[in-house]
């Protein structure tokens, strides 16, 4: 079973999360991450991520999905932290688009 969504929901998402900056942080999670700064949401995000490996190697597909989500937040976050737009990163994910793995890996290495 084939399941879908409107694609622009991360677009969405960031859209919130941008809004938040500067808002009240008793009454937003998101506003309460902005204001402890960057560390603090860098480090949500290695805290997500390795939730989700965890939830990868030893729970069902549910919870990689749940994990997944809340990492996609929290890196979203920080994008907005720090001035990346989600363009920003569709765009560099296009100029990957067609290039083997190894080859843009090893572009990147030479720089």
């Amino acid at each position: 079973m084939t399941k879908t969504l409107e694609g622009d929901i991360l677009d969405r998402l960031y859209t919130v999360i941008a809004s938040r900056k500067g808002s009240d942080p008793e009454e937003s999670y998101t506003a309460k991450l902005f204001n402890k700064g960057t560390a603090k949401i860098a480090q949500k995000v290695g805290e997500e991520s390795v939730e989700t490996v965890i939830a990868a190697l030893a729970e069902g597909p549910e919870n990689v999905a749940s994990e997944s989500a809340d990492l996609l937040y929290h890196l979203m976050v920080l994008w907005a932290d720090r001035g990346v737009e989600p363009t920003d990163v569709w765009a560099a994910l296009a100029k990957r688009q067609g290039i083997s793995g190894n080859v843009e890996k090893a572009a990147r290495k030479n720089k």
